[in-house]
């Protein structure tokens, strides 16, 4: 069994549209998905404001998940990280990459990278992997200049794609916080009453006003909704000393393993092939055309360019799938969704229901959406 790093608590499950406090996700997809990659590609300018400039909360999450990425080291220990800039530089915690020399980097879209390991702090929980695969990448917007204050709402979020993936919402409860979680020293730290749940320690905390990183998840207390946050420009002196000077021999750092991390389930194809759909539809809410499409098969994008896979989706106003079912066959499955969209047409809004009836399976060893029919049942 893999180990995840640090733990905390219940999430509740979307399916499709809406906010409910906590985003639950379905595990990580057992392959890559192919480019076009919604990470890397630019933005569709006339697809939806969202995918340029986060509007509301949701496109806020959608847009910073993708440049969250979850962290595999080699005796399975599990951990979140996110890209702090152009260099492929992911931030991440110290405990997530002690000892370390090499680790195995997944994106939102479950393509799979290689990272090195080029800085870790044996006294602050903080570290720094470079991943040359994503060079060249935008960045998240990072606080440099201020602190975030209690009452300001915050995101924590976590692994792409990992079934324990949450995205908790809150506030900062309070500020100047100081702890020993040992070896590390948490000093001046946000308490947030977004707890730090599974797969989100070393991820980041995001000001939900303004898509910027305040902080980097850390710590979470069983006992109820609470977690801790290290501020970001507390740690930007480590941070851009690593990125202009790596480090060539990382220290060893002694790390209780029992207080960082637990036990990861085993799940189906059936699972992963209905996150897959789930993501499919997240995408094309948020006017993601660009990755939407990268989760359909070759034979499929064959027989339909993309801007005719676009143009299909633009009267779509919103959907949200309703139920989702998944059966099995071998490395191939079947998920039949129902799901209800609002559309636009004659210059008003249809409320329609469909059933969807999806083949997934593997193309090259990556996961996608072969291929797809659906029927108007209301």
């Amino acid at each position: 069994m893999k180990k995840w790093i640090i733990s905390i608590s219940s999430v509740v499950l979307i399916w499709g549209g809406g906010i409910y406090g906590y985003y639950y996700l379905k595990d990580s997809m057992p392959k890559k998905l192919t480019v076009p990659s919604g990470l890397v590609a630019k933005a569709d300018p006339a697809a939806s404001k969202v995918t340029e400039t986060p509007e509301d909360l949701k496109g806020i999450i959608h847009q910073t998940q993708k440049l969250v990425v979850k962290i595999e080291l080699e005796d399975g220990s599990l951990g979140s990280g996110f890209l702090y800039n152009d260099k492929g530089d992911i931030v991440t915690n110290a405990h997530v990459v002690a000892n370390a020399s090499n680790v195995k980097v997944k994106t939102s879209d479950s393509r799979e990278f290689s990272g090195v390991v080029i800085g870790v702090s044996s006294e602050t929980d903080v570290g720094l992997v470079r991943v040359q695969g994503l060079v060249g990448t935008d960045p998240l917007k990072i606080a440099r200049d201020r602190k975030g204050e209690v009452g300001d709402e915050v995101l924590a979020l976590g692994t792409p794609l990992g079934l324990e993936n949450t995205v908790t919402t809150g506030i900062i409860s309070g500020v100047d916080r100081d702890f020993v979680l040992e070896p590390f020293k948490y000093e001046d730290v946000y308490q947030i009453s977004a707890p730090i749940a599974h797969g989100n320690s070393g991820g980041p905390l995001i000001d939900s006003k303004t898509g910027e990183v305040l902080g980097i998840n850390s710590a979470g207390m069983d006992e109820g909704s609470i977690g801790f946050s290290i501020p970001i420009n507390s740690i930007l002196p480590l941070i851009e000393g690593w990125s202009k000077s790596p480090m060539t021999n990382v220290a060893d750092v002694a790390i209780a393993t029992d207080q960082y991390s637990y036990e990861e389930e085993e799940y189906s194809i059936g699972d992963y092939a209905s996150y897959l759909v789930e993501y499919f539809y997240d995408c094309l809410n948020q006017g993601d055309y660009v990755t939407a499409y990268s989760l359909i098969g070759s034979s499929w994008q064959s027989s339909i360019t993309y801007e005719k896979f676009r143009e299909g989706y633009l009267n779509t106003e919103s959907v949200s799938i309703d139920d989702i079912t998944a059966s099995t066959d071998g490395d191939n499955a079947t998920a039949v969704a129902i799901i209800s969209a609002d559309e636009r047409k004659d210059g008003g809004t249809v409320y329609s229901k469909y059933k969807l009836t999806y083949n997934i399976g593997y193309e090259n060893d990556q996961l996608k959406l072969i291929s797809g029919k659906g029927e108007r049942i209301e």
